[in-house]
Parts: C-alpha cells; structure tokens; sequence
C-alpha cells in the first residue's frame, strides 16, 4: 500500500453519492428512535477522539455538519445524516474514553452494539483507528461483534499525516495483517488524513459502493 496522497479531483462512484451536501436528519439516544428502515446505510465507528467528526465534514464538504471537539466522547447520539437520498452515513459514539460518569458510557457502548446487532439496512460500517496508536483491544472487541453478527465492515486509518511517510506504510500493513483473523473485515485497508484531504476519494467510493443493495 502506498503512502496516501492528497485529493485533486473526485471521481467515481463516490462523486455522485457526495454531489450535493448531505442533510443532518436525526439523533438517536435509543432504539426506538431510530429512522425507518427505507434506505441503507453505512455507519461510522470508533473509539473516542479517533477524528470521526472531523472524517465526516471532510467527506462531505461540509465544515459544521458533524460536531468535532478535542474532548473525547463529544458525540453522545446515534447521528443519522441523508447523502442526497442514496442513503444514509451514521455517526456512532465514540467507544471507550469519554468525559462522562461510568453509567452514561456503559448506556452508549450498549446503544452501539444493539444498533450493530439488529439494523437490516445496515451495509458496511467503517472502523476508524487513529494511525499513530494501531488497533487496540476494545477495537478487537467491535470487531469480534461485528463478525458475530455478520455485518461487513472496513478498517480506516485517521490521521495519517501525524505519522512519518515510514509508519505510514509500517501501520497499514500490521493493520491489514491482523484483520486476516476477522472473518467480516474487507481485506482492503484505508488511509486518511481529514486535515490534508488524504484518501477521502477511495472512502467516498468505499461508502458509494456499499451503499448499493446486493
């Protein structure tokens, strides 16, 4: 794999899907409240503070469409945003580290995986990690949910220009080395960078394709 390299021109798939700016719909603090099931979707995971806000707007062109922050755990909804009606792109809580009581996490990682076990639209979910720390444990754990409940998903790097062009190559091949043991996981690998605009074209791609009934 080679290092990522800033975005020129969108093409493919993905241009037509992220055409026109997506449209925040609805926020979610449980299963009931839950749009209806009309359309697919691709939701986006990750442990707190990995840059999934900030992975969104940069996908989308739009800068204050998701709600970014230094502050781990800023995300407290299941966020729900309508991609000019190709489908939806769902924001999850960050897993794992956030400024809040022990309870209110519990309730978030509990929403998270109950949506993960029983949504039928849902087409792929993007697992975000933070290229300078790797896949960590409650990663591994998102990911044996995932497998269990046979719902395709796709490892993305974040931050990659906060990392030498060297570790960049080092973490994407031991990334994709050890997702070889998930059964659900798509074997390809994708790096980003939302503040140099690095890979967006493939996850836009990415997003486009899975959106599209089998």
């Amino acid at each position: 794999m080679t290092a990522p390299e800033p975005e020129t021109v969108k093409s493919g798939s993905g241009a037509v899907v992220f055409r026109r700016p997506a449209r925040f719909v609805k926020g979610v603090v449980d299963l009931a409240g839950l749009p209806d099931a009309e359309m697919t979707e691709v939701a986006m995971a990750g442990r707190s503070n990995v840059g999934k806000s900030s992975l969104i707007n940069a996908l989308t062109g739009t800068r204050n469409l998701a709600r970014t922050s230094n502050t781990p755990g800023r995300t407290q909804e299941i966020n729900f945003f309508d991609l000019d009606g190709h489908g939806y792109m769902v924001d999850l809580p960050g897993y794992g580290y956030a400024k809040e009581s022990k309870t209110k996490v519990a309730a978030w990682n509990v929403l998270i995986r109950d949506y993960l076990r029983g949504r039928p639209t849902l087409m792929r979910v993007f697992l975000l990690i933070d290229a300078r720390h790797g896949l960590k444990p409650n990663d591994e754990e998102i990911m044996k949910l995932l497998d269990q409940s046979a719902v395709n998903y796709q490892i993305v790097l974040t931050k990659t220009d906060k990392i030498k062009p060297g570790e960049r190559e080092a973490v994407a091949e031991q990334t994709t080395a050890r997702t070889r043991a998930f059964a659900a996981c798509h074997p390809v690998v994708l790096a980003t960078s939302s503040e140099k605009r690095w890979g967006l074209e493939a996850v836009r791609d990415a997003v486009a394709a899975a959106l599209k009934p089998a």
